[in-house]
């Protein structure tokens, strides 16, 4: 006696593997498409054409010798100035989270009677971040990769390598 076709565990066998994977791929791609990821610089070939005015920056910091200390502890910003005495009436800070764009801020800060710079937070800024200083006229520029928070200073100076 013959058994029907949909008794045969075999027939179910071939059947099920395929179909599970075409809901996998199915599912694969919903997922993928649900939210793209985002470029953190969109204008990445004005920025390479830009590098050499970038790094022609980095260099006259470096002869400069401006170097600068940063703390951020209980969502309080300092950055002192280290290297140079000359002093700063305001800096550009810009932080650049490595992956989402939209988590990127800019403050520009004015020094106190120490000739320190401050920032109160609101939130907890955490992780790592790339960090920019440059001056008010955009003619010298610092970059460097920092891990936050920082319960101690860390010195920030300017570095070629780093540089983008």
């Amino acid at each position: 006696m013959k058994t029907s076709w949909y008794k045969e565990p075999w027939a179910w066998l071939v059947f099920v593997l395929p179909a599970i994977a075409v809901i996998a791929s199915i599912t694969t791609y919903f997922i993928a498409n649900h939210e793209p990821d985002s470029l953190v610089i969109g204008d990445y070939y004005k920025k390479g054409k830009a590098i050499n005015i970038e790094l022609s920056k980095v260099k006259l910091a470096q002869k400069l010798g401006i170097k600068f200390d940063l703390q951020l502890k209980d969502n309080k910003l300092i950055i002192k100035p280290s290297g140079i005495e000359k002093k700063f009436p305001l800096l550009n800070v810009n932080f650049y989270h490595p992956t989402l764009a939209k988590n990127d801020f800019n403050l520009t800060l004015t020094a106190d009677g120490n000739g320190y710079f401050r920032h109160q937070f609101d939130q907890a800024v955490q992780g790592k971040w790339h960090i920019s200083i440059s001056s008010f006229k955009n003619d010298w520029k610092i970059e460097n990769i920092i891990t936050l928070p920082q319960t101690e200073f860390i010195e920030i100076k300017p570095i070629l390598n780093e540089a983008n």
